[in-house]
């Protein structure tokens, strides 16, 4: 996914133009389009949208610089905006509309990818913690809950970008606020997220320990639990222990009828049986059954919705498809 800078600097060329030409046309100075291009300095909506218009492309740089601008309506700005300055007297509409923000923000992760989105995630993170502290009343704890996945979502963004140090930070500061607020299926999921930051390290025991920890993880969702089964089945592989990968993968296969007969939990919206196949093909590659891993690999890709079949994190997948079907 390219940055704000990357986009502008190719629709410019594309445009033919240089870049003191298309500052004087957007009137501003050549050193401040420069710092834009090189993603050193923060373009605001308007000036994005001028610059869409110098250069005809319909919207991609108001995008890029503001990916979840148009997420709210006009009242729920209002009411948000309102909660900000009377946390006090939060109320479900708020919470609400704080919810389904971050709920389209993770749809836009699919299809932007992580590194537009962190900006806009991070600053209404600290809104949100903000507005946490000095609640009260009875939509606290569901305030709470949003805030924790805010922040479970930021270091799922990082971890995504690599940006290892900062996602192990956000990550654990989401276990601790699901803890306080006794959920389970937020607990289970950043500690999901970070299995899966071991797995782009490499570190196999970490792959075991992480996925086994949202597996074992009171409150967790049944899909969560075949998931991690399956994941940390791939981690014992890699450590050369077939026997209990294979018994993960029995675990994953008992459980993954009963997760198919209900709902995978709104903040893990991706976990379906079609989703799982990807791990459990991730399993077997590492098992050296490359068969088998291709045809999983293979039907999870194929399945993917068509607002997730370009995600950033597939690419994980499609390599890993490859080098299956290269062995088989």
């Amino acid at each position: 996914m390219e940055t704000f800078g990357q986009a502008l600097r190719r629709l410019r060329a594309l445009a033919g133009l240089s870049q003191p030409q298309l500052a004087r046309q957007a009137h501003i100075s050549q050193s401040s389009l420069s710092r834009y291009e090189s993603d050193r300095q923060t373009v605001d909506v308007s000036m994005a949208r001028r610059l869409d218009e110098l250069l005809g492309s319909d919207g991609e740089l108001t995008t890029l610089a503001a990916p979840t601008s148009g997420l709210l309506t006009p009242d729920d700005q209002q009411r948000l905006a309102r909660g900000l300055e009377r946390p006090y007297r939060i109320d479900a509409a708020t919470v609400t509309a704080l919810a389904d923000m971050l709920a389209a923000q993770r749809k836009l992760d699919d299809t932007l990818g992580p590194e537009p989105l962190i900006p806009a995630v991070m600053a209404q993170m600290d809104t949100v913690l903000g507005l946490m502290r000095q609640a009260s009343g009875r939509h606290q704890h569901s305030l709470a809950e949003v805030g924790a996945e805010y922040v479970q979502f930021a270091g799922w963004l990082h971890a995504e970008t690599r940006r290892d140090r900062d996602a192990v930070r956000l990550l654990s500061e989401a276990e601790q606020v699901a803890d306080e607020i006794g959920n389970g299926v937020l607990a289970a999921q950043a500690a999901n997220f970070k299995g899966y930051l071991a797995r782009q390290q490499g570190n196999s025991l970490g792959i075991v320990r992480w996925f086994l920890a949202e597996h074992h993880t009171p409150g967790a969702h049944i899909a969560q639990r075949v998931g991690a089964a399956a994941q940390a089945a791939q981690g014992y592989a890699e450590l050369g222990q077939p026997d209990n990968a294979l018994r993960l993968l029995d675990t994953a296969g008992e459980l993954i009828d009963a997760a198919a007969r209900e709902e995978p939990p709104r903040t893990a919206y991706w976990l379906t049986p079609t989703f799982h196949r990807l791990n459990i093909g991730l399993a077997h590659l590492a098992l050296g059954d490359h068969t088998t891993a291709s045809d999983h690999l293979s039907a999870g890709l194929d399945g993917l919705p068509p607002d997730q079949r370009t995600g950033e994190w597939t690419v994980e997948y499609r390599e890993a498809l490859d080098r299956a079907n290269q062995y088989r």
